[in-house]
């Protein structure tokens, strides 16, 4: 009996991951919930097991390719026994039957018009409730448009338009980019327009070159010739398109401001150093970035605003309770930033710890797509590269991004006088809509207060 697993949805409203690489081939046997592929889908890399214990049969897509969440990826031929009680599914094309979509994040099973099939909602009372279908309008079929008259068929007037399809969060991205989702082609199935369509149509309008009303051609700046392979093309895919995309919603959603404030750590610097000689760290990581994540943490009690989010949907501001500390990680496959739950909740020694393994899990492609979702506010600590500052942009979501910079020993005021001492800058970047300047500078404020003298905790509440 032919069963085919379709590609669940991995994360919260994911609709596309791409295949890494697959661990099984066709005509192996495997067992029941063997590892059958590697896939990456917001930043993540997980593992696939397989619902089956059979051989498999197909392989319907290509290591590097792209599937949308619910489209059939591998077929097994399992025992009969072992698909007893399930329905039989339509055989497709190429003889393959389809397996019934049944589990979460398998998507709907499509009607003969292509669309997803919906369940009926339950009313507020729990009950299930009792609609009826309504009733098919009849639609007059409009005559095609006149040869010569420059019409587009689609542009006919009809009793009813359907809009474009696709998912929500690509309408909401397309919302948030400025994007007509009319004027995109989609290059889903049945026309379904993906996340890559709408960044292509941005792609499109940015680069689009300037055109002087008087002039039939476009005008384009001169460019020296470099002659015959000398550019390379890199697909946007992977972690650079997920990236590239949030980052471009941020900045296009979010009005950022950005503080500065340079400070004299050395105190900090001399702490960390006493905790290393304690039996309780040994093997522990301290560094700065520790003592950076424990004040924010702080400072975010005195100033709640920078721990929310903007619900543009629900015309409200959200306010957390807890903090989920994102940690920007810099890996060989790209960006990412995985997120602390609960970091307020934590002692110096415990964030050391989870920093150090959060970033170990980042370098090894093993963060699951949950340690990446429901971030409240994140840490990049660039200093780590050499930089002093910079002007962070905001991850989405999120009100506030701390950047923190490299600790130099520099000629600093001291005691009335000039001594060496160990001075870094801190740059926070924030959502102006959520956070007015005022506030933004005394978050920072309060953050450089302790880190330039770590017995400042205790005067705050």
């Amino acid at each position: 009996m032919i069963r085919e697993f379709r590609l669940p949805d991995l994360g919260e409203g994911l609709t596309e991951s791409e295949i890494l690489s697959w661990r099984v081939t066709e005509g192996q046997s495997v067992t029941l919930n063997q590892v059958i592929a590697e896939v990456e889908t917001a930043k993540a890399v997980v593992e696939l097991p397989s619902p089956f214990e059979g051989v498999v049969a197909r392989l319907h897509e290509a290591e590097g390719t792209v599937v949308e969440v619910g489209s059939a990826i591998i077929s097994f031929d399992v025992p009969d026994a072992a698909g007893a009680g399930l329905p039989a599914a339509p055989a497709d094309e190429a003889g393959v039957q389809r397996r019934q979509p049944t589990l979460v994040g398998y998507g709907a099973e499509p009607d003969k018009a292509g669309r997803p099939a919906r369940r009926a909602r339950r009313g507020f009372s729990g009950t299930e409730s009792a609609l009826q279908p309504a009733p098919a309008v009849q639609v007059a079929e409009a005559p095609a448009p006149a040869a010569g008259t420059g019409i587009p068929a689609n542009a006919v007037d009809s009793p009813v338009q359907e809009r474009p399809r696709s998912t929500p969060p690509v309408r909401k991205l397309a919302r948030d980019l400025g994007i007509d989702l009319s004027t995109v082609d989609g290059t889903g199935p049945q026309g379904r327009i993906l996340r890559g369509d709408v960044e292509a149509a941005l792609l499109r309008s940015s680069a689009e070159p300037y055109r002087n009303p008087q002039q039939s051609q476009p005008v384009v700046a001169d460019a020296p010739h470099l002659g015959q392979g000398r550019e390379e093309r890199i697909p946007i895919a992977g972690i650079r398109k997920h990236t590239a995309a949030a980052m471009v919603a941020s900045a296009f959603t979010a009005p950022h401001a950005t503080v500065f404030l340079t400070v004299d750590v050395t105190p900090s610097m001399n702490l960390l150093e006493k905790l290393r000689g304690r039996k309780e760290y040994d093997g522990v990581r301290l560094t700065p970035l520790v003592l950076a994540a424990k004040a924010v943490c702080l400072a975010l009690r005195r100033h709640p605003a920078l721990n929310a989010r903007w619900d543009e949907a629900a015309r409200e501001i959200v306010r957390y309770r807890y903090v989920n500390l994102g940690i920007a990680a810099a890996t060989p496959r790209g960006l990412l930033v995985p997120n602390i739950k609960d970091a307020q909740d934590l002692g110096l020694r415990e964030l050391a710890l989870a920093i150090s393994d959060l970033a170990g899990t980042a370098r090894d492609g093993r963060t699951p797509p949950a340690a990446l979702a429901g971030g409240t506010v994140s840490i990049s600590n660039v200093g780590v590269f050499g930089v002093d500052a910079g002007t962070p942009i905001l991850n989405p979501g999120e009100a506030a991004i701390l950047a923190l910079g490299a600790v130099r020993k520099q000629p600093w005021e001291h005691e009335g006088g000039i001594a060496l001492r160990q001075v870094t800058t801190l740059s926070l970047s924030f959502d102006h809509r959520l956070v007015d300047g005022a506030e933004g500078a005394a978050f920072l404020r309060d953050i450089g207060e302790v880190l330039a003298e770590p017995a400042m905790v205790l005067a705050m509440d």
